[in-house]
């Protein structure tokens, strides 16, 4: 008995040939016919090894727009917060479909991956590694759905992101920032600096999530404002912020001094604005932290404070209130850089 061949061939009246196959119980046709009947058992060949080897795709897919596919898969990410599903569409709309929407996702090859990503770090070396993870990640959706073989997007490094140093408030300017801010605002100062807490953090932070007797704080939510202003309160991004985080002796007393002003209600917002709402980032920044940058000489971002914390809680032999209170250990304090200075001088 001979060997049964993989797929048919059959010759056209034109003369030439058209190959096809049966898999996953559909019949699957070359997109094009072959001069020749040896061209058309080639095909054949290598889908047949491709199905041997497990990296079969079905051939029509590969013919979706990479538009189209991106669509519906940003459709079907309901699980995204709202500030990453608005990040997502911004880098597909303004930086990604520009250059590979039009194009059929079996048309989409490495070296062009490789010069898109090249062009983008030129024009914007911030967004570039964000950008190439998505593409990468929608890319590696389609051919885990059968639409490709393998994935273009491999380039090696791109995903990585470069790690400026920043500058990291000293002691002695974080108590002039909070210096120079409303006293509303005060002990918001402090808890960035000396528990590490983001400004969306603080934003939701409410009163009975302070606990002077254990010194602690938790942190359980979060505000997220979205680029037109509006805005989502829910629980941090991940498990590892859902956090509770001991508050340094040192500015226990700036808290007890804010929680003697905002009243005894437990789910009183610890910072809110004037109106009694959320605090806004933007309005925040116009309004408390320039004029309080302005009147210290110094260039800070609000995020910046919390690597005061995240850096002095990497110090084994300096314990971090020391920072502002007695040092213990001048020679350390001096070392990485922070004024050994008292909260109350």
């Amino acid at each position: 008995m001979g060997r049964r061949h993989f797929g048919s061939v059959r010759k056209l009246p034109s003369g030439r040939y058209q190959a096809g196959y049966w898999h996953d119980g559909c019949r699957h046709v070359a997109p094009e016919t072959f001069k020749t009947k040896t061209d058309a058992q080639a095909w054949l060949a290598t889908h047949e090894a491709d199905i041997v080897q497990g990296s079969w795709a079905v051939p029509a897919r590969g013919k979706v727009t990479f538009g189209e596919y991106a669509k519906a898969w940003f459709d079907k990410q309901v699980h995204l917060r709202p500030r990453t599903r608005e990040l997502y569409a911004y880098l597909l709309r303004a930086h990604i479909e520009p250059t590979f929407g039009g194009k059929a996702l079996s048309a989409i090859v490495n070296p062009e991956v490789v010069a898109w990503h090249r062009a983008l770090t030129a024009k914007v070396p911030g967004t570039a590694p964000k950008c190439y993870r998505l593409l990468r990640q929608i890319i590696a959706t389609a051919v885990a759905d059968g639409y490709l073989v393998k994935s273009p997007a491999a380039v090696k490094g791109a995903s990585r992101e470069r790690v400026h140093e920043q500058a990291i408030p000293t002691a002695a300017e974080v108590r002039s920032l909070a210096g120079a801010v409303d006293t509303r605002y005060r002990a918001m100062i402090w808890l960035a600096a000396g528990c590490g807490l983001r400004f969306g953090e603080l934003a939701a932070l409410r009163r009975d999530r302070i606990d002077l007797l254990h010194r602690e704080v938790r942190v359980a939510e979060t505000v997220t404002e979205l680029v037109g202003g509006e805005r989502f309160v829910g629980p941090p991004k991940t498990e590892s912020s859902r956090r509770t985080v001991a508050i340094p002796p040192a500015i226990v007393p700036f808290i007890e001094e804010h929680l003697a002003s905002i009243g005894a209600e437990p789910a009183a917002l610890l910072f809110s604005a004037p109106e009694g709402d959320y605090l806004q980032r933007h309005n925040f920044r116009q309004r408390v932290w320039l004029p309080a940058l302005r009147a210290t000489g110094l260039n800070y971002r609000f995020h910046d404070l919390r690597h005061v914390a995240m850096t002095l809680a990497e110090m084994s032999d300096v314990p971090f209130d020391a920072s502002f209170g007695t040092v213990r250990d001048q020679g350390a304090a001096r070392e990485i850089g922070h004024d050994a200075v008292g909260v109350g001088a």
